[in-house]
């Protein structure tokens, strides 16, 4: 519904909403019909003054530094890390809920990381801290396909391979994409901008993502390895993460094995797969992230399980990662904090 003038109705900013991850949350307030009272658009100097069309109504776009917090209920952060590090304190000292998709406070004891699909009862009370955390795109698809198998079969080990697209690294990946793309089209022996990949990713692939670390992860593979532990409940389970960059626009796919604590059976495992909630089961076949039925699903194929070790299986998972694990699941928090009276 549009903008409503019902006094429980939240007052909601969304801060980043300028950028790749803010733009497609604001499509999902339009798209899913979420009840507010007042929309505020916050985002850096550079965007400061545009105006976004949001239900019908023009909303000009606040600078950061300006925003009052205390004049809303929940603040909704997507400006990355950096940001939500020196802002989401701002906001909870004003009175705001802050739900961050950003990794600055995943791991932070106290602070609820949560999927909806998966733990909306913890969305029933305000967090003590005031933050409630996004797991990753990459992090989201895993533990919502597993944690039915962990609860039937037990885990062991969880390997697991990512290909994410240009657009994780936001607007100005998916630009630097594109430009490289049609450079390389143009003369193969030309030079490649790489301001956000390096080397270029334009008919490239990236064996890794972010920051390397001492022991040669990234970043961004311990991240999702401790995500998944963390929202599993499984503190000392083994998890491995490799995350690849690949020259696609959007959209992110993984490989995943998993090593049970017994024998896994196929035809179970499916019906386990298809009895998920926004989850859809492509067997036999694979989805591919370019070319997904419904954006707004969990899509799984290649499901199998190994004929020498039978309780390990492997399994194929497709996303929009600007949706499902991003923006989806930070719109759905609010309308779960909504559905319970907690907002």
């Amino acid at each position: 519904m549009p903008q409503v003038d019902d006094p429980a109705a939240p007052r909601i900013a969304v801060v980043g909403a300028t950028g790749a991850v803010g733009g497609t949350l604001l499509e999902l307030i339009e798209d899913r019909a979420l009840p507010y009272r007042h929309l505020a658009l916050v985002a850096s100097a550079s965007s400061a003054g545009r105006t976004i069309r949001v239900d019908g109504r023009d909303h000009r776009v606040t600078e950061l530094p300006r925003f009052a917090f205390g004049t809303v209920d929940a603040a909704l952060f997507c400006a990355g890390e950096q940001v939500s590090r020196e802002w989401v304190p701002v906001a909870v000292a004003h009175g705001a809920l802050a739900i961050d998709s950003t990794a600055a406070f995943r791991m932070t004891p106290g602070t609820p990381l949560v999927v909806p699909q998966l733990d909306a009862a913890e969305l029933g009370r305000r967090p003590a801290g005031g933050v409630i955390a996004v797991p990753g795109a990459a992090t989201v698809p895993v533990v919502r396909v597993l944690r039915d198998v962990e609860r039937r079969w037990g885990i062991r080990r969880i390997v697991v391979s990512t290909y994410q697209g240009a657009s994780g690294a936001g607007h100005s990946g998916i630009e630097e994409l594109q430009d490289g793309s049609r450079t390389v089209l143009q003369d193969p022996q030309a030079t490649v901008p790489s301001t956000q990949f390096s080397p270029p990713l334009a008919f490239n692939v990236l064996p890794g993502i972010g920051e390397v670390l001492e022991d040669g992860s990234t970043l961004q593979e311990r991240e999702v390895a401790d995500e998944v532990r963390k929202v599993l409940g499984l503190p000392g389970i083994e998890v491995t993460a490799t995350c690849v960059r690949v020259p696609m626009v959007s959209g992110h796919g993984a490989a995943v094995w998993t090593q049970c604590r017994s024998a896994v059976d196929r035809a179970e495992l499916v019906a386990l797969l298809r009895a998920l909630p926004e989850v859809v089961v492509h067997d036999p076949g694979g989805p591919t992230p370019a070319a997904l039925s419904d954006p707004d699903q969990l899509h799984v194929g290649r499901i199998r399980v190994s004929t020498t070790a039978p309780d390990g299986f492997w399994v194929w998972l497709a996303t929009d990662n600007l949706r499902v694990g991003g923006a989806l699941d930070a719109v759905r928090v609010v309308e779960e904090l909504l559905a319970r009276g907690a907002l």
